[in-house]
């Protein structure tokens, strides 16, 4: 099966909970910091992931984790579920996806806006509140910062890019002349 199918299903399954108990948020936040631990530790995740160690040595590690990071119980059976099933590899997969299903039910979508300098702070309310109202969702709203850009603003809503970079119109210039 798919890494994305059963990521979704996962993902799906944990949300269905955190919707019924009303603490979605709080168990997406914690899937997601675990899920950072485990993209900032090799070690760890070869641990965990190896099936050289017997599975109650990795639970043993995950349940320790789980006190470190204060897990709540959903969430630390939830992750001794995948560690029973073989699925711990999947677990990145499944904060991402959870994280995107969380966005779906509570009506908000991610954008990532990237611009040469820092934005200011007038242009930034501008442009939430346009994507707001294009997308009929409330923003997010992730910067960053490329001086490479060299101005304008490329901004990424979903799978959507709207590209008005400086950079890219001279691309698109260049290509123009050397067609001609």
């Amino acid at each position: 099966m798919a890494v994305g199918s059963i990521a979704r299903r996962y993902a799906k399954a944990l949300l269905e909970i955190g919707v019924q108990q009303q603490t979605y948020d709080a168990l997406g936040k914690e899937l997601e910091r675990l899920a950072d631990t485990l993209r900032q530790s090799p070690e760890l995740r070869t641990a965990l992931e190896n099936p050289v160690f017997p599975i109650e040595k990795r639970k043993l590690i995950l349940d320790d984790l789980a006190r470190r990071l204060a897990l709540s119980k959903t969430v630390r059976n939830f992750v001794m579920l995948l560690a029973d099933k073989g699925r711990i590899s999947a677990l990145p997969d499944i904060a991402r996806v959870h994280r995107t299903l969380i966005d779906e039910h509570a009506g908000r979508v991610r954008a990532v806006v990237t611009s040469a300098r820092p934005l200011d702070p007038m242009l930034e309310s501008r442009l939430k509140t346009a994507l707001e109202k294009q997308s009929g969702k409330t923003v997010l709203l992730e910067k960053r910062e490329d001086p490479t850009i060299v101005g304008g603003l490329v901004t990424q809503v979903g799978d959507t890019v709207y590209d008005g970079s400086v950079r890219t119109q001279l691309q698109q210039m260049r290509e123009q002349l050397l067609s001609e």
